[in-house]
């Protein structure tokens, strides 16, 4: 015959009770400060001098130090409260992006179907930007005049045309064959090149990491992972 151990024996309750042990919370760690504080004061309190004892200004400073003690306490697991409901928020933000095209700071630009994405970050306006491409060897093929541009993100549209264009026998334009190009943002005012000028490119949000550690991270396809912060447009 079968035998049925007992489950409620005290080694299967204290392992249970181990395993789910209470866990201790931010308000019990100020309250069990606060009460350690208080059990000293009133030790000091029975065991001072009689013919000496404590001065209302050094009572006053030791109930001020108590109140500074839970009050840092206190604010301290607000501020974790707070950075983990905004965690939260920023995860779900993230999520949405998936499967979304983005602009982000680089100077690629891939050429398909004879259509490629790029953009422009500008910290202050411009008098004039220019967007000089160049192909796998470093050959400039295409100059793209935008004239004068405010300051922010400029999304582009590139065809693929190049500056020598050529006409097919139908007297349609040859346009560059597909694949990686490369460029660079010529922006200036007043004569004077500017320095805050740069180029976006074009990649896709396909997954996002939250941990304690680094917080929110979006994976994009080419660039790895980035913070939202990172991220210039959303396409």
């Amino acid at each position: 015959m079968a035998t049925v151990t007992d489950t409620t024996s005290t080694p299967i309750t204290d392992l249970m009770s181990t395993m789910n042990a209470k866990k201790t919370t931010s308000t019990d760690d100020v309250s069990a400060d606060t009460d350690k504080f208080m059990t000293l004061l009133v030790t000091q309190l029975q065991n001072q001098d009689p013919l000496n004892p404590m001065d209302n200004a050094q009572m006053t400073s030791q109930l001020a130090q108590l109140q500074t003690v839970t009050g840092v306490n206190k604010l301290n697991t607000t501020l974790e409260s707070l950075k983990s409901s905004y965690q939260s928020s920023e995860a779900v933000q993230a999520t949405n992006l998936i499967g979304r095209g983005v602009l982000v700071d680089g100077n690629n630009v891939t050429l398909a179907g004879s259509k490629g994405v790029l953009g422009v970050n500008l910290a202050s306006d411009a008098d004039d930007v220019k967007i000089v491409i160049s192909d796998a060897k470093g050959n400039e093929v295409e100059t793209m005049d935008l004239g004068a541009q405010k300051a922010g993100v400029t999304p582009l549209a590139w065809d693929g045309v190049p500056d020598a264009t050529k006409l097919d026998s139908s007297g349609k334009p040859i346009t560059l064959a597909d694949g990686n190009y490369t460029f660079k943002v010529v922006a200036s005012r007043a004569g004077a090149a500017l320095t805050d000028a740069g180029g976006l490119s074009l990649d896709s949000v396909a997954s996002v990491t939250t941990n304690n550690t680094d917080g929110v991270k979006v994976n994009l396809s080419s660039k790895g992972a980035l913070t939202l912060a990172d991220i210039r447009q959303v396409l």
